[in-house]
């Protein structure tokens, strides 16, 4: 009997498939490859490129000489961030930062390669260069993630000097703020505290950086998504690659970059992708008419787009030898 029940059983399931009563059958590909795939080997790709967030440039400019001289997509996105990291006039990166709400300048990055490998540092104080210590994590460790005294205690193990990164202009900007200690970043100037930049380089190949100092006046300890692989930044080189700005929490709270790159594997479009995110962001907070979030992402055939909450989030484009701001749309005005 349960030889002839185990007979009617395979006999019922082979009947399924060939009368194609289960649902995922009709999913399997029967002519090779589809049409889809088909139009995206057509495509021509565009590159190098380099995109970064924001109005940066000068940032461009240093990664774009990296890619123009044949260099790695890696190579060009650490240098790239080390020029706002190293300008004491901008106050959201590095060096010149705004302090956290004890006077604090503590610092986050990470990047990430073509092979999926990558690296972070958080609540780092003392290092100019933190997209540097990060990539030192990602070559000379097992990990991916270095935090706080042991970060600094790595970095200076690793030849990094130690120094002070308040600058004069930001410390007073803090004992002003001390005055109300009230917390309300504003808009699209506090509230845009991150460089991410995102490349592909002459092979073909991706990679990306994020280094910030944070949120102005934040609590002591606070870490947002700019050093969280996924959040912050995320690169697929079978697919594409994104980062993000604005409130570090709201994107967290969706794993912002890795929803961009997976909707570009659906299909999306950079733009695309990066409104879908920025929607899904809307959907979590009630509060969105408070906060800026922002997406770009660059996909494999050098194309790229972006999308924000608010107005007022810009990119940074260097492709055909030509450097340029990109004005985003978005989903409030």
């Amino acid at each position: 009997m349960k030889n002839r029940r185990d007979f009617i059983k395979r006999s019922i399931i082979g009947g399924a498939f060939v009368s194609g009563a289960f649902p995922f059958s009709s999913c399997v590909e029967t002519s090779g490859e589809s049409e889809n795939e088909r139009g995206q080997k057509d495509k021509v790709v565009n590159k190098p490129v380099v995109i970064s967030t924001w109005n940066n440039l000068k940032a461009n400019e240093a990664a774009w000489e990296v890619l123009n001289n044949n260099g790695t997509a890696l190579d060009a996105v650490e240098a790239g961030v080390k020029i706002p990291e190293a300008d004491p006039k901008d106050r959201s990166v590095g060096y010149g930062g705004r302090p956290d709400r004890e006077g604090k300048v503590t610092l986050d990055s990470c990047i990430m390669d073509q092979h999926s490998n990558c690296g972070a540092v958080a609540f780092l104080e003392h290092i100019k260069h933190p997209i540097s210590v990060a990539r030192m994590v990602m070559e000379k460790t097992p990990h991916v993630m270095l935090a706080g005294e042991g970060a600094l205690q790595f970095a200076l193990e690793n030849g990094f000097q130690k120094e002070n990164l308040l600058t004069e202009n930001s410390e007073k900007d803090w004992k002003e703020w001390l005055k109300t200690s009230e917390y309300k970043p504003v808009i699209n100037i506090e509230n845009h505290d991150t460089i991410g930049m995102v490349a592909l380089d002459h092979h073909g190949n991706l990679s990306g950086a994020c280094t910030t100092s944070g949120a102005a006046y934040k609590i002591r300890g606070r870490v947002g998504d700019s050093p969280i692989i996924g959040a912050g930044l995320f690169v697929d080189n079978e697919v594409g690659a994104a980062a993000a700005t604005g409130l570090g929490e709201a994107v967290i709270k969706v794993a912002g970059t890795h929803l961009v790159v997976e909707f570009m594997r659906q299909g999306h479009s950079p733009e695309e992708a990066c409104k879908l995110a920025v929607e899904r962001v809307i959907s979590k907070n009630p509060n969105y008419k408070d906060l800026q979030v922002g997406f770009l992402a660059l996909n494999k055939f050098g194309e790229y787009g972006g999308y924000c909450i608010h107005p007022g989030f810009n990119c940074a484009v260097y492709e055909n030898d030509k450097n340029h701001i990109v004005k985003m749309n978005s989903a409030v005005g």
